[in-house]
């Protein structure tokens, strides 16, 4: 079973390969796939996650992008809530759950 510790690294490997695809992208389009997905989820549930990703993504992606990568518990919290789903490829997403599983265990 993985760590705390180990799902947090994996989670921001997830979050940096997000980060790449945005920056690449001058259209944005991730951008608008996670208040797309906010926008559904908002609907489904008023989870107060939810609406803090709504609000965060209404700033300029500068701003997103440093609290997507912030290594505080902010930037940890918002990870396990991340509605940047679709942005990755299944392959892209599994590729990176395959290298976490090859790491050996937490001593």
């Amino acid at each position: 079973m993985k760590t705390h510790q180990e799902i947090e690294r994996r989670s921001l490997a997830l979050a940096r390969a997000v980060v790449e695809i945005i920056d690449r992208d001058s259209e944005r389009k991730g951008i608008r796939k996670a208040q797309e997905n906010c926008s559904r989820w908002y609907r489904e549930s008023h989870a107060p996650a939810i609406a803090e990703w709504r609000e965060i993504l209404k700033r300029d992606w500068p701003h997103v992008r440093k609290l997507l990568l912030d290594d505080s518990d902010q930037g940890r919290r918002l990870r396990q809530s991340s509605p940047f789903c679709g942005v990755l490829s299944p392959r892209q997403r599994w590729d990176i759950y395959r290298s976490f599983q090859d790491e050996p265990p937490a001593a």
